[in-house]
């Protein structure tokens, strides 16, 4: 099992680069693009669609066995214990705007458990990535989590959608800001949990988010010696999920801030 676990995290590095690629040559062709709307704040373009198609195809010739799970296409993980989870674009609002906080991120569960993440931003060439039970990277860069014991030790990522209500969001902030802390949101949580697991931020929190939005990064948040919630639990793969994230020092204060009963 461990050498065919490892042939999936080098094989999602390679693929992951690939989709990044193939999705980098829409990003600058935007103009040809057309946008269609799935709900408010919520976009989407033939360009996550063929990207998610490539992805897809790409894994069903490696591994058929495979269940896969993806923002855009099907669902065939019933009765199969490895699942990739794919979002062809994380941060598609920022994508078809013209800006560069978006990003592919694959992931592989390994009977229910987040075992390896591949997250590219192909604007900036970083290929975050890590296997279970292994170390964290940036490119071929070792990378941890920043430690700190309170808000103050730096800025803390954040992320909201509308399936969460502002109210449960807004008491949270407070509490971040009038504890010293400041906060960044630049539209991709894949990518704002991975500069967790570079230590560019000291956590993360988002009401509801989906898996595969941050299945990988979660990987690579662990990997980087961080804490995550088992965001797994309850059926997160297919409703979603809060997610936390964070050095484990600072994890137990990000916890309590949330006001939430997160397992």
């Amino acid at each position: 099992m461990n050498q065919s676990i490892q042939a999936r995290y080098t094989f999602a590095q390679q693929l992951a680069r690939e989709a990044g690629e193939l999705a980098h040559r829409y990003f600058q062709n935007l103009d040809q693009i057309v946008v269609e709307s799935k709900g408010t704040q919520d976009e989407v373009s033939i360009a996550d669609r063929e990207t998610e198609v490539f992805i897809r195809a790409r894994i069903a010739e490696a591994f058929p066995d495979d269940g896969i799970l993806g923002e855009e296409g099907g669902d065939d993980r019933d009765g199969k214990s490895i699942i990739w989870v794919i979002d062809p674009i994380d941060g598609t609002a920022c994508f078809v705007n013209n800006m560069f906080s978006w990003c592919v991120s694959i992931a592989v569960a390994v009977d229910g458990v987040p075992t390896i993440g591949a997250v590219y931003d192909p604007n900036a060439k970083e290929l975050f990535h890590a296997m279970r039970g292994g170390v964290a990277y940036v490119n071929d860069k070792l990378v941890n989590v920043k430690d700190v014991a309170d808000f103050k030790g730096g800025v803390l990522g954040v992320g909201f959608s509308h399936r969460s209500k502002p109210e449960e969001f807004t008491p949270f902030m407070h509490t971040l800001l009038s504890s010293g802390g400041m906060f960044i949101r630049n539209g991709s949580g894949a990518l704002m949990l991975c500069y967790v697991a570079a230590g560019r931020l000291i956590g993360y929190y988002e009401p509801h988010i989906n898996s595969w939005d941050c299945l990988a990064a979660i990987a690579i948040v662990e990997a980087a010696g961080g804490q995550c919630n088992n965001f797994l639990a309850d059926d997160g793969m297919s409703r979603g999920n809060p997610i936390l994230a964070a050095g484990k020092p600072l994890y137990p204060l990000l916890l309590r801030a949330t006001g939430k009963n997160v397992k």
